[in-house]
């Protein structure tokens, strides 16, 4: 099978968004071959140059979307009139269509958070107007300079002014649609690339696009001209990321930016076979997207447990041992006085992850264990991360003064803040392996992968119960409201001094770990999915036979007519075959 995976940021460039996710993906399905349409995010990204790709990526071809190339393209007075209709259309499904999380009857109050599915006739007018954009550009070259012109501010004053256009949109001014005309220009940049030809997405199989927005818009294209099926991943929802990270803008232009997101979600989630959420929390944003609940299949990220291999079978024991060994010799009381335990956290340094609530719940751990520490190990993330990391280190040197052995040594405090490659943290594994509890604090969090590593290793976790933390643990874990240090303190406190629960969830933890989240499981779940897909693909191309004769009626005629002819359609099962009057098993409820 050929397949076209398509990226926006990530793989095959070093240090990408998702790309260690890609890389495992294709390496692991190597009797696959893979062509790479990858978009950079910006020069810094192309001089990094790539990763190694394995022998089955077949051809790379990438585009900038952090810059316009000029292609030289000179419309004329018909191209000019097409294209002045189909951006017009799209800019009236843009200003028409319904503001997000609006509530579908009069009189009813918005839900914030929701996101309301598009009408009907605002998706077939955005599609269409997509779709002859793409034709166009086809057809004469590119759309950079059209994209950039007057021509298209104008179109889309006039659907800004024209009856029934929203309120948002009527009130835009000049400003506003110069800049909302160059964040469109930037969208649409994927309609002029020269990869919709038959030696080009038009030869592969399959499209399978990493993530949605912009990402899947050459995979949609592709589904346009050619047919191909598309599968789309979201690990996370990029219309959710959108809502909650709009631009510093006016309202007028971010009323129009999700306008534009929501109906091209919606036309993702509506061209696509499949669509992957990572977790349950991504898959009802899905829903709440638009998603049909018959296209989702939910496939757990793969995380490689080798390198947490030997710390999640041999320093498990090692714990066990040590725990037994002082009890023997401490005693009980002794025990729970002499705090040989350090609490982990691993991951970025920024706000979300509310370290501040984890120093306050530390202070009463300590009150509890005396000799506890917290080792806080991760890097800032950008400006803001560097502010708030300053902000917990004065925090900690408040709450904890520096502590001495003695009189004459140099005290130090309980709550060291390090980096990955520092004193004794080599590596993921060795900062888990050093300590008694891994503590996730966040307030926001999508997918954790810092606890599926905690868990690869063994370790007993305390999580806030943000994002899909849940899912994760499933039950091997203690899980507590976020931005409660009282709740937190509490269940570290009781894991501290219960080392037979803490190895009994440690294993638990791992054994889930193994069984949920490895490559192995992610690898087969998509070897599976991309067999289904194409099996439900009529055959696009003209099969030959041994002479190299194409072979007629090889494909149903109802393959070439559109509509859902390929849908499986349930067959009829007489009432006396499915009714059994004393059910065999019994279900528990």
């Amino acid at each position: 099978m050929r397949i076209g995976l398509l990226t926006e940021g990530g793989y095959p460039y070093v240090g990408g968004e998702g790309g260690v996710w890609c890389d495992r993906l294709v390496r692991g399905l190597d009797r696959h071959e893979f062509d790479v349409y990858a978009f950079s995010t910006g020069q810094a990204q192309e001089d990094a140059g790539w990763v190694e790709l394995p022998p089955q990526v077949q051809r790379v071809r990438t585009a900038p979307l952090w810059v316009a190339e000029e292609d030289g393209v000179v419309h004329g007075r018909r191209a000019r009139r097409r294209f002045t209709e189909h951006y017009g259309e799209l800019a009236a499904a843009l200003c028409t269509a319904a503001e997000p999380g609006t509530a579908q009857r009069p009189g009813t109050a918005p839900r914030p958070g929701t996101a309301e599915k598009p009408g009907t006739a605002e998706a077939d007018r955005f599609a269409n107007a997509l779709h002859g954009l793409a034709e166009l550009a086809r057809d004469e070259g590119g759309l950079v300079a059209a994209l950039r012109s007057e021509q298209a501010v104008r179109a889309l004053e006039r659907a800004c002014r024209a009856p029934g256009a929203r309120r948002a949109a009527r009130e835009a001014r000049v400003p506003d649609l110069l800049a909302f005309a160059d964040h469109l220009e930037r969208a649409l940049r994927p309609l002029s690339l020269d990869w919709y030809e038959e030696d080009g997405l038009g030869a592969v199989d399959l499209c399978h696009a990493a993530s949605g927005g912009i990402a899947a818009l050459p995979g949609l294209l592709a589904r346009h001209f050619f047919g191909v099926p598309l599968v789309v991943t979201e690990y996370g929802v990029r219309l959710r990321t959108h809502y909650l990270t709009r631009p510093d803008a006016s309202p007028a232009v971010r009323s129009l930016l999700a306008a534009f997101h929501g109906l091209l979600t919606a036309e993702t989630y509506r061209a696509a076979s499949y669509l992957v959420p990572g977790n349950a929390h991504a898959r009802r944003w899905q829903e709440r997207c638009g998603a049909d609940r018959a296209k989702l299949r939910t496939i757990h990220p793969g995380l490689d447990a080798t390198p947490f291999a030997r710390v999640g079978e041999d320093r498990r024991t090692e714990d066990r041992e040590r725990d037994e060994k002082r009890e023997k010799q401490e005693g009980q009381e002794k025990r729970e006085h002499a705090g040989p335990h350090t609490l982990v956290w691993l991951g970025r340094v920024e706000p979300a992850k509310d370290l501040v609530s984890l120093l306050h719940a530390f202070a009463e751990v300590r009150a509890a264990e005396p000799g506890t520490r917290l080792r806080i190990v991760g890097r800032p993330s950008g400006p803001e991360g560097e502010a708030y990391l300053g902000h917990c280190r004065a925090l900690a040197a408040q709450l904890f003064p520096d502590e001495a052995d003695g009189p004459h040594a140099v005290g130090r405090n309980p709550v060291s803040f390090e980096e990955l490659g520092g004193p004794g943290a080599e590596t993921t594994a060795d900062v888990h392996a050093g300590g008694t509890v891994t503590v996730l604090s966040s307030v926001v969090e999508g997918f954790p992968v810092g606890l599926i590593e905690a868990m690869f290793c063994g370790r007993a976790t305390v999580s806030t119960d943000v994002g899909a933390v849940v899912e994760v643990i499933g039950g091997t874990g203690l899980v507590v409201p976020p931005r409660n240090p009282r709740a937190l303190a509490e269940a570290c406190v009781s894991l501290l001094r219960d080392p037979e629960r803490r190895a009994r969830l440690g294993a638990a933890a791992r054994a889930r770990a193994l069984e949920l989240f490895s490559v192995e499981q992610n690898v087969a779940a998509f070897r599976g999915l991309y067999l289904e897909t194409v099996a439900r693909t009529p055959v696009r191309r003209p099969v030959l036979d041994g002479a190299g004769a194409p072979q007629p009626f090889a494909a149903p005629a109802e393959a070439h007519v559109p509509g859902h002819w390929t849908e499986p359609t349930p067959r009829a099962v007489p009432t006396w075959a499915v009714e059994t009057p004393e059910p065999v098993t019994e279900t528990v409820r």
